[in-house]
């Protein structure tokens, strides 16, 4: 049923429901899958729990993503934002890169890693 997000039995919503025992006749824990190939024209991957896309359209989590380079930080910023809408839900994202992207310094407001000797 719709309850400002999809739920079942207007409780859990379906991703927590798999496991509930009194909730298994309506909820088919068989996953869909797909394949997608990872090449030089994917930037980073977002996985969120509805707690981020609850209240986050996919476009918009896109391009708060987009012009952070760190992955944790960029995952921070989404946590954030999702909590200042007042998400009702427990929010918990990862953000993956795949492109390695290295802003000059002053970009990130932090100093380069000192590199030892020899290395």
């Amino acid at each position: 049923m719709w309850a400002g997000t999809w739920r079942v039995g207007g409780v859990l919503a379906v991703s927590r429901a798999f496991g509930d025992k009194l909730l298994k006749q309506y909820v088919v824990a068989d996953p869909e899958i797909k394949e997608e190939v990872v090449d030089s024209s994917l930037e980073f991957l977002i996985l969120a729990s509805d707690g981020l896309w609850d209240v986050v359209t996919n476009e918009e989590a896109v391009a708060m993503v987009k012009p952070i380079v760190d992955s944790q930080e960029a995952a921070k910023k989404l946590l954030v934002e999702a909590t200042r809408r007042g998400s009702a839900d427990n929010i918990t994202c990862v953000v993956v890169r795949f492109l390695d992207q290295q802003p000059p310094a002053a970009a990130t407001n932090r100093s380069p890693a000192p590199v030892a000797p020899g290395k």
